[in-house]
């Protein structure tokens, strides 16, 4: 059997290579322009490589029962990494992958193709644009992925953007974001305040290294109309190789003080990584 060879090509914005993992037969490391996108194992879909992608994952395992089928939304798709944990996860479940790139798309599909009946349907758009023509009450979980290069684009900061999100949540609904700041946290702080205009319940997931101001770094907002599992989340993050924490309640408000929600008139992208942060090679 030959050995997987990298493959590189010019996609939509920018250069994107797919390279093998040598210590896993079928694994699949995704960058674009050098920044880490995305870690696919073909053979072990449940396989999360990268921290926060696990942390999303954790929002979804506590969604509801194990198993349970889910009406997902996913705003940003890489190399699909989420939506093939959840078919694996949870057969039978309906999800709608939004990503702007078409020529990712392509690659992903020539390379990484999902497996027929999976359930995952994957579709080119702008994710702002895509989340404002979902029905109401038409997914049970939203999950946001969205980065240009290794920002956040400034359209899915804002209140209006968060309001959407909530509007077509179903009542027991979750949104969870892979979000990115350091300190001293004025997109994440802002982001939370964002949230909390739009949700009656929102809580963070990150390493504490990263919330002391140690670091840039990944932290996953998650948001709810109904109370959030936070002990059931807490316990799923503890255990991760690198343990995280969850904020809510009077703590996630301490962090939050003073920062004010973000409108459309006014918001920008997340903050740009300090050089090398997120790159490879």
């Amino acid at each position: 059997m030959d050995e997987p060879i990298p493959v590189t090509r010019d996609v939509d914005w920018g250069t994107a290579k797919l390279m093998p993992d040598v210590d896993r037969a079928r694994a699949w490391l995704l960058t674009v322009n050098g920044a880490p996108q995305s870690y696919v194992d073909l053979d072990d879909p449940t396989h999360l490589e990268f921290e926060y992608a696990r942390r999303l994952a954790h929002a979804v395992d506590a969604a509801t029962e194990p198993r349970r089928a889910l009406d997902v939304l996913h705003l940003g798709g890489g190399a699909l990494t989420l939506p093939r944990y959840v078919a694996a996860t949870r057969p039978g479940s309906r999800q709608r992958v939004v990503e702007a790139d078409r020529g990712l798309i392509a690659l992903v599909a020539e390379h990484l193709p999902v497996r027929d009946g999976s359930g995952i349907e994957v579709r080119a758009a702008d994710a702002r644009t895509a989340l404002e023509a979902e029905p109401d009450a038409s997914a049970d979980v939203i999950i946001a992925d969205v980065f240009g290069g290794s920002r956040v684009p400034a359209h899915l900061t804002s209140v209006e953007y968060a309001r959407c999100a909530a509007r077509v949540l179903r009542p027991q609904g979750r949104y969870a974001a892979n979000l990115a700041d350091g300190a001293p946290f004025t997109f994440l702080r802002s982001q939370v305040a964002t949230f909390a205009a739009a949700f009656a319940h929102v809580c963070l997931i990150a390493e504490p290294p990263m919330l002391r101001g140690r670091r840039f770094g990944n932290a996953v907002l998650v948001a709810s109309h109904t109370e959030l599992p936070v002990t059931a989340l807490a316990r799923r993050a503890a255990g991760d190789a690198f343990p995280a924490r969850v904020e809510h309640g009077p703590m996630l408000e301490r962090f939050t003080a003073g920062a004010a929600p973000v409108y459309d008139v006014d918001a920008a992208p997340s903050p740009e990584p300090p050089g090398g942060t997120f790159s490879i090679g």
